[in-house]
């Protein structure tokens, strides 16, 4: 009979498979111009990173030895959202004088 634990872990990894794919699908919605604008990779990096780390979440679980795999997808979605995102909502919104 599974525990409490269990229910908790399957609630984590079912959790962050949407975060990461709402990191690629606002990275793939972006202008290119925007990531170059602030300063940071390109479009495409950070697609394939996103892309990467979503992929990740869904694959491998926090749970068992691929954790360091699931630990590093949702590294990388997180700083996407953390970081970036807000500098490419601010970069695109422009002065609001």
């Amino acid at each position: 009979m599974p525990t409490f634990a269990y229910y908790i872990v399957t609630a984590i990894n079912w959790a962050a498979i949407p975060v990461g794919v709402f990191a690629f699908v606002h990275a793939l919605l972006q202008r290119a111009d925007a990531f170059t604008a602030i300063d940071r990779m390109t479009k495409p990096a950070w697609l394939g990173i996103t892309g990467g780390g979503a992929v990740a979440l869904a694959l491998f679980s926090f749970a068992n030895f691929t954790m360091i795999f699931w630990i590093a997808g949702l590294v990388a979605v997180l700083v996407y959202i953390v970081d970036v995102r807000p500098r490419l909502i601010e970069v695109q919104r422009g002065n609001r004088w």
